[in-house]
C-alpha cells in the first residue's frame, strides 16, 4: 500500500485584525509576566474532547468575544462526518509569547478507522486581554483550510477481504457473485399478486421469505426507494429469474460477497460476513461504521481483524459555491489495505461428503472428520442446513457406548480383562442402588470381551467398571486427548471425565453415561489416537499457526491398541455397526454408541465413531434415538459421498 499522502495545502497566515488598535486604545493591557497562556491552551483541548468549552474564554480576530457554547457548535458543524470521533489533541508547540499575543501549534489525530488516523498540525493564537488569555477563535483552528461554513467529510474504500483457504491452499470462501432481490414502489401494480407470485418462486428453491409488512414498507417509502427482501447466490438466483425478472415491481443488485462454494458449506465452523449490526457497534464504539461488513459467527468473526485489512478513507473539505454546489478539496488520503488469508485444514472434498452426508437428515446431526496421519480437521459439519451452532466442535453431551472404545483401552491396558477372556452379559445387573440392562433387554450370557464389545453389551461394561479404580478411567480418557487442554484458535470442548464416586458412577461411567461429557470432535481426536497409536491434537488453522498446541500425549502400549482395533473391526463385522460391512471405500471400523440424557430412557442420542483409512470421524444425531438407525446410515451416506 502507498503511504498516506497529505494533501498539499496553501497555509494563510491568522489574522488579529486591528491588534495593534485595540492595544492602542487600551483594550488590551499588558499582564503580569507571570501568567502565561498554557492553561487556556490546554483547557481548549480538553474541552473541544469533551465538548464542554465553559473554562476558556474566546475571541474573534478584531477582539469580539464569542460564546463557549458557539464555539462547541462550531467545532461540531466544522468536523462534519468526524463529529462523533473526537480526535486526540496534543500541544506540539508551546506558546510563545510576543506582547500580548502568543502563537501555539497543536497537533490533531482523528480516528477514521481502526488502526487508522489522519494526522496533522494547526497554528493557534491567543490574545491577552486585562490579565486574563482568551483563545482567537476561527475554523482554522480546526484545520488550517478551513473556513466559516466548511465540513470535513469521509469516504471509505473497502478493503478486499481476506479468502479462507484450504489445507492446499485453494480458496474456501472468496468472492462470489450476489444478486440482491428487491422491489421498487413506483413499478408495483398489484402488491398482493406480487407477494404470491413472489412467494410461490422462493419457496421452489427451498427459501421462506416473510412479506407481510411489504405493504406498510411500500407505504412509506419514496417512489425509488430499493427494499430488500432477500439475496440468493447467482445460481440460486438463475433457477427462479425467469419467474421473478418480469414480474412488476422487482428490482435486482447484482454484487460480490465473500461466501463458501455452497450455503452449507462448513457454515457455523466459518461463519458469515455481514452488515455491521448495531450490537456489535455498541460493544466496540468507534470501531465500526454503519454499512461497514464485519464477519459474524465462527472464524470469520474470530479472525475479522486479520481478514478484513484496512478500508480506504478520503478526508475531503465540503464547501458550498456561490450557486448552492457543493466543492470536494481532498486532504487527505489513505489507500485500502486488503485483508490476509486465513489458511485452514479443511479438505473441500470429504467436507462436501459430510455436508451431502446430514443435507437429507430430518433432525441436527454434526459429523467431524480427522486425518489420522497427521490430526488435521478435514470435514466439520452441522446439518441439515449448515446450522447457526457448531454443535461439533462445542456440544457437551454424553458419549454413551462409544466411549466403550476409552473403557477397554483402560481395561486392556491393566491387564484387566483381555480379548478372549470371559465376562458375562446377563441381561440386567444391579450394581449399589441402580439396576443396569442392556438395549431391548438382550443377553450374551458369559462370552468373551470382545464379543461384549461387538455387540454392545452395557451390563458387562458395568460389572467391570470398578476395576479401573477412581482414576483410571479418567487416565485412559486423557491418554487419547479426552479432558486435555487444546488450542485450536477458535472454541472447542475437549470433554470432562468425573474422578472417583460410587460404584454405581463408575458402573455408568464405564459404558460412557453418568457424568462424562464429550464433543464430537474430541471423539473424532480420540479415534485418531488409537489408529495413530498416539494421541496428537487435532489441528484446525495452519496460518496464522497457533502459539502453542497441546503437547502430543505418550505413546500408547502397542499390545492395547492393536486388540482395541481388532475389537472395533468386529463392531462391523457381526456387531451393532455391521450395516458398514459393505461400505464404499474399503474396511471400515468403529463404535455405535446410544446416550440416554435424562431419566427417560426413551431420550437418547445417537453416535458412531470409527475410521476408514487415512480419515477417523465421529457423528452425532441429538435426540436420534437408536444409533443403527440413525448415526450408522449416516456413516453409511458420509463413505459413500466420500467414494462417489
Amino acid at each position: 500500500m502507498p503511504p498516506a499522502r497529505p494533501a498539499r495545502t496553501t497555509r494563510r497566515p491568522l489574522v488579529v485584525l486591528a491588534l495593534a488598535a485595540i492595544v492602542a486604545a487600551g483594550t488590551l493591557t499588558a499582564c503580569s509576566r507571570g501568567d502565561r497562556p498554557d492553561p487556556t491552551l490546554t483547557a481548549f483541548l480538553d474541552g473541544w474532547r469533551s465538548g464542554n468549552l465553559d473554562a476558556v474564554g474566546f475571541v474573534t480576530p478584531d477582539g469580539t468575544a464569542v460564546p463557549a457554547a458557539t464555539v462547541v457548535e462550531d467545532i461540531k458543524t466544522l468536523s462534519g462526518d468526524l463529529a462523533t470521533k473526537p480526535p486526540t489533541l496534543r500541544v506540539t508547540r508551546k506558546p510563545k509569547v510576543t506582547k500580548d499575543v502568543a502563537d501555539a501549534e497543536i497537533s490533531v489525530s482523528w480516528p477514521v478507522a481502526a488502526g487508522l488516523s489522519w494526522d496533522y498540525t494547526s497554528p493557534v493564537r491567543l490574545a491577552e486581554d486585562n490579565g486574563k488569555w482568551r483563545l482567537i477563535w476561527t475554523p482554522a483552528v480546526v484545520h488550517p483550510q478551513l473556513t466559516s461554513g466548511d465540513q470535513l467529510t469521509v469516504r471509505a474504500t473497502p478493503a478486499a477481504r481476506g479468502n479462507i483457504l484450504d489445507g492446499a491452499g485453494a480458496p474456501i470462501v472468496e468472492p462470489r457473485e450476489v444478486v440482491d432481490v428487491g422491489v421498487e414502489k413506483q413499478r408495483v401494480k398489484d402488491v398482493t399478486s406480487l407477494i404470491a407470485q413472489l412467494d410461490a418462486a422462493f419457496r421452489s428453491i427451498g427459501q421462506v421469505v416473510d412479506m407481510s409488512g411489504l405493504p406498510a414498507q411500500l407505504s412509506a417509502a419514496s417512489d425509488t426507494q430499493f427494499i430488500p427482501l432477500i439475496t440468493l447466490r447467482r445460481p440460486v438466483y438463475d433457477q427462479i429469474r425467469s419467474r421473478i425478472q418480469p414480474l412488476d415491481g422487482t428490482v435486482f443488485i447484482t454484487r460480490m460477497a465473500p461466501l463458501a462454494p455452497s450455503r452449507e458449506f462448513a457454515r457455523a465452523l466459518l461463519g458469515t460476513v455481514g452488515d455491521v449490526t448495531r450490537e456489535i457497534m455498541d460493544a466496540t464504539p468507534g470501531r465500526y461504521s454503519v454499512g461497514d461488513q464485519v464477519g459474524q459467527g465462527g472464524l470469520q468473526q474470530k479472525y475479522d481483524d486479520r481478514l478484513r485489512g484496512t478500508p480506504g478513507v478520503t478526508i475531503a473539505l465540503a464547501r458550498k459555491a456561490a450557486d448552492g454546489a457543493v466543492q470536494h478539496t481532498e486532504l487527505w488520503q489513505s489507500a485500502p489495505k486488503a485483508g490476509q488469508p486465513l489458511r485452514t485444514t479443511l479438505d473441500q472434498r470429504v467436507q462436501n461428503a459430510a455436508d451431502r452426508a446430514l443435507a437429507a437428515q430430518a433432525r441436527p446431526a454434526s459429523l467431524v472428520a480427522v486425518r489420522v496421519s497427521d490430526g488435521a480437521i478435514l470435514a466439520v459439519a452441522n446439518g441439515p442446513g449448515g446450522a447457526e451452532v457448531n454443535t461439533a466442535f462445542n456440544a457437551q453431551v454424553p458419549p454413551g457406548s462409544t466411549f466403550k472404545m476409552v473403557t477397554a483401552l483402560g481395561l486392556l491396558d491393566a491387564g484387566a480383562v483381555s480379548l478372549d477372556g470371559p465376562v458375562n452379559c446377563p441381561q440386567t445387573i444391579t450394581i449399589g442402588e441402580m439396576s443396569f440392562k442392556n438395549s431391548n433387554n438382550f443377553s450374551l450370557g458369559n462370552v468373551p470381551f470382545r464379543q461384549d464389545f461387538a455387540q454392545s453389551c452395557n451390563t458387562a461394561f458395568a460389572s467391570l467398571g470398578e476395576k479401573l479404580g477412581d482414576t483410571g478411567l479418567a487416565d485412559a480418557a486423557r491418554s487419547v486427548g479426552i479432558g486435555v487442554k487444546w488450542d485450536l484458535g477458535i472454541d472447542a470442548y475437549t470433554g470432562n471425565v468425573a474422578t472417583g464416586g460410587s460404584a454405581t458412577d463408575k458402573a455408568a461411567a464405564a459404558f460412557g453415561q453418568g457424568r462424562t461429557q464429550v464433543s464430537p470432535l474430541a471423539l473424532a481426536g480420540a479415534v485418531a489416537a488409537v489408529v495413530r497409536g498416539q494421541w496428537q491434537q487435532p489441528k484446525l488453522l495452519l496460518d496464522p499457526a497457533l502459539a502453542q498446541s497441546a503437547p502430543a500425549g505418550p505413546a500408547l502400549k502397542a499390545s492395547t491398541v492393536e486388540a482395541l482395533r481388532m475389537m472395533m473391526r468386529e463392531v462391523v463385522t457381526y456387531g451393532t455397526g455391521k450395516a458398514l460391512a459393505t461400505a464404499l471405500g474399503g474396511p471400515v471400523s468403529g463404535k455405535t454408541g446410544t446416550a440416554e440424557y435424562d431419566n427417560n430412557p426413551a431420550h437418547a442420542h445417537a453416535w458412531w465413531v470409527g475410521w476408514q483409512g487415512d480419515i477417523a470421524f465421529a457423528i452425532f444425531v441429538p435426540d436420534g434415538g437408536d444409533s443403527t438407525g440413525a448415526s450408522v446410515p449416516l456413516a453409511g451416506a458420509f463413505l459413500r459421498n466420500l467414494a462417489g
